[in-house]
């Protein structure tokens, strides 16, 4: 069963409780998902923001406009669920989308996660936070996307490849976006049932844009289409504001690129109002 703690004590930001067991009905007709996938049953943690209330609802311009709103889940990178990851939320809010980042290693009793990436995981949870999603009543359960960081966006690809977690659901995402996505979208003959941004930077040491570039070239004719955006000079975790002046981090660096992180924000508010007839960056706020 699903339930919402309502812990903050406010309706806009709420930590849900998800269940991420096994026991969803799969596209095979097994019912559950193969036992090497996935570490068992267990309680999700997110932190939910809705664009008619709270620091979403100040923050935009569409608190005027009803329900049922567009959504997108949201998945963190390696170091776990942080402010970053509640400043993305609170932004998605304001452009008119529910958001709900899912804390997949808080949850799990793990700290960190950059030795080896919980992919597999984090994509079953990600359709976890979907189904959660599609029960609430101020959201439209055809019109869910799933964005994602490093790990998170690694997920992502893994969330929504027909041959990977997919396969596993009848649920679908309406669109999926991975930022500089682990191991560098390293998916062969990729097949995506979503169309899907990719965004990372060209001086990614940490994940290779060239794997992002071959994953694109050899995407199945079937699949959804693939977008992807290099951005010369940037390096992972580009858009996290932080990072600036930069750090090395595991032997690698890590740091904020503004002109490509304003960049990849407008493309994923583009991407999102195609996709998920959400509001554009260029259409005129009402007041």
């Amino acid at each position: 069963m699903l339930n919402e703690d309502r812990a903050l004590g406010i309706s806009a930001h709420d930590w849900a409780c998800l269940d991420a067991g096994r026991r969803i009905r799969s596209r095979r007709g097994s019912g559950r998902i193969p036992q090497h996938l996935g570490s068992g049953a267990v309680k999700l943690l997110g932190y939910l923001t809705r664009p008619d209330a709270g620091l979403s609802g100040i923050l935009g311009s569409l608190s005027h406009r009803a329900g049922p709103y567009p959504a997108v889940v949201a998945l963190h990178g390696c170091g776990g669920i942080s402010s970053h990851s509640a400043q993305i939320a609170d932004r998605l809010g304001s452009w008119g989308y529910v958001a709900l980042t899912v804390d997949s290693l808080g949850s799990r009793g793990i700290v960190g996660q950059c030795g080896g990436g919980l992919f597999e995981d984090q994509a079953i949870d990600a359709y976890a936070a979907l189904r959660y999603l599609s029960q609430l009543d101020f959201v439209d359960p055809a019109r869910v996307a799933v964005l994602g960081q490093s790990m998170g966006g690694s997920a992502v690809l893994y969330a929504v490849d027909r041959a990977l977690v997919a396969q596993y659901f009848d649920q679908r995402f309406r669109a999926a976006i991975a930022y500089y996505p682990g191991h560098g979208c390293g998916f062969p003959a990729a097949s995506m049932t979503a169309p899907t941004l990719v965004l990372i930077g060209e001086a990614d040491d940490f994940n290779s844009a060239e794997r992002c570039r071959e994953m694109v070239a050899h995407s199945q004719p079937n699949g959804a289409t693939i977008a992807l955006t290099v951005y010369p000079g940037a390096y992972h975790a580009f858009d996290v504001v932080e990072l600036g002046p930069g750090i090395r981090f595991l032997g690698h660096w890590l740091e904020y690129n503004d002109p490509a992180a304003r960049d990849a924000e407008q493309k994923v508010r583009d991407f999102l109002a195609a996709n998920l007839g959400g509001i554009s960056a260029d259409e005129p706020a009402e007041k």
